[in-house]
């Protein structure tokens, strides 16, 4: 197997990270240097990195943005303004505790997961393509936590299906955690992040989503951060 592969399997790095650093002569396979892109190992060998590409990644930011309705999380749409637009000095909300912003944590850096413009909540950021694959990786299993306002009328039987039984775009759907906050809020666990999934699956079972709110990834909240602020995901933090 090409030895980025195995390195991205592992989770030392995003394949694009371990062509970069491979190149740079910072990997090691059973000990012996390898700097030759494209190399193919054996899957059980070891697999070292040197100090300094330890010391690049550790230089790795994430960021975590309590995003507004009206900006995508992705490529910037037509009259839209992309969320890392918000990312700057003026909105950095743990700027009293934290390493102070500087233009080079935008360098390279890149959503973890889709957030659609109608919604609001916590988006991930990151340089960090460890982090990323975590949280996008298709075996990725990671819950994100929602709070949802509809409107409509939902039996037991589609609440079933809410939690599992649907299909979008001809796939099943990951098993899910729905339940009922109160007369018009609901919950929703997910463990994927199809294109506006939510919204679709309450179509499907006759509802309309009327506010959309993400709370949680994995064990990382957005707790108090307020709505248009971010702040850098702290050491003692993993998702």
């Amino acid at each position: 197997m090409r030895l980025s592969k195995i390195m991205s399997e592992r989770g030392l790095c995003s394949r694009r990270e371990a062509d970069e650093i491979i190149e740079r002569g910072w990997v090691f396979v059973d000990g012996q240097r390898v700097s030759e892109l494209g190399i193919r190992i054996d899957p059980n060998a070891e697999i070292t990195l040197a100090a300094q590409a330890k010391r690049r990644q550790m230089e790795q930011v994430t960021i975590l943005l309590h995003k507004p309705v009206g900006y995508v999380s992705g490529q910037p749409e037509p009259g839209f303004e992309p969320a890392v637009s918000l990312i700057g000095p003026d909105n950095q909300f743990d700027r009293a505790d934290a390493q102070r912003f500087h233009p080079s944590h935008l360098k390279g850096i890149a959503p973890a997961g889709r957030l659609d413009i109608d919604s609001t909540g916590l988006l991930v950021l990151t340089q960090d393509g460890r982090i990323a694959r975590q949280l996008i990786g298709d075996d990725s299993k990671v819950e994100k936590e929602y709070l949802v306002r509809v409107e409509g009328r939902l039996d037991e039987r589609g609440l079933a299906l809410l939690n599992h039984g649907l299909e979008l775009d001809g796939r099943t759907l990951r098993p899910a955690k729905v339940e009922w906050l109160n007369e018009d809020q609901l919950r929703f666990v997910l463990r994927e992040g199809r294109k506006r999934q939510i919204r679709r699956m309450c179509e499907l079972v006759g509802l309309k989503v009327v506010g959309l709110k993400r709370v949680r990834i994995g064990r990382v909240k957005l707790g108090d951060l307020p709505l248009g602020q971010w702040r850098f995901l702290r050491e003692d933090e993993r998702f």
